[in-house]
């Protein structure tokens, strides 16, 4: 097992609980529905992830550690870059920000690093130690 990810993951499935609550009850009050469902993948594809990283944490010792990281880092990256970017845009949106909308194109290469870390997690388990 790898210690480090299995703690990140527990603080981040942490946040993804908060949040998650916040956008059932507070969240509704201060944005329009279509925004709380842009917040709710967030959160969704957070907690997706925190589970893929608990995977990569528990097979550490298993299988290639090369590709493991390499998969928990891309997971990683992907919740920052894809989740982050949906919370972000709520926020703008909630506080009525203008001119930063170009923020959504990150959501997109958040997305490209949740599949990289999946197919990193395939190869790893594929070339067992």
């Amino acid at each position: 097992m790898h210690k480090g990810y299995l703690k990140t993951a527990a603080l981040l499935g942490a946040l993804a609980v908060a949040l998650g609550a916040f956008g059932a009850h507070g969240l509704k009050k201060l944005v329009p529905a279509e925004t709380v469902s842009t917040f709710e993948t967030g959160v969704r594809y957070q907690f997706y992830h925190v589970f893929a990283l608990l995977i990569v944490a528990i097979l550490y010792s298993n299988y290639s550690q090369r590709w493991l990281k390499y998969a928990a880092n891309s997971f990683l990256a992907g919740i920052v870059l894809f989740s982050g970017s949906l919370y972000l845009l709520t926020a703008l949106k909630a506080t009525e920000t203008v001119g930063l909308s170009g923020i959504g194109a990150i959501t997109p290469i958040g997305g490209v690093f949740f599949i990289l870390g999946w197919l990193f997690l395939f190869r790893a388990v594929a070339v067992k130690k």
